[in-house]
């Protein structure tokens, strides 16, 4: 007797489910870019805004920091002094910053500001 054995393959039919957005939520998404884009324009437009804006920062927190920690006046004086050195290489490096980061962050902000 002569068994036969057939290799019948078993072919699985996976398809693929992708949830389709809501409307509200497409709107949402949509808006969100376009707000970071103007958000984004606004950076490049007023950037020498933004870097006086860090410069005060800076002035304000560095006066604010070495009053703290150095209350001989004589020594505060020379603190406030050489704390004026690095001014132009942190704005550099603060404004790099901002203009990566601040643009979604503020996106994100206002989004969450109007969600309920």
């Amino acid at each position: 007797m002569l068994i036969s054995r057939q290799n019948k393959k078993k072919t699985i039919n996976v398809t693929k489910y992708v949830p389709k957005r809501s409307q509200a939520k497409q709107l949402e998404a949509e808006k969100r870019k376009k707000i970071l884009l103007l958000v984004e324009n606004l950076m490049l437009r007023e950037e020498a805004t933004f870097k006086m804006i860090i410069d005060c920062l800076y002035d304000v927190g560095s006066v604010n920091l070495i009053n703290k920690n150095f209350t001989i006046r004589p020594l505060n004086q020379v603190m406030k002094l050489i704390a004026k050195l690095p001014k132009p290489a942190f704005r550099f490096l603060a404004f790099y910053w901002v203009r990566n980061n601040t643009p979604k962050l503020i996106t994100n902000w206002l989004l969450n500001k109007v969600k309920f």
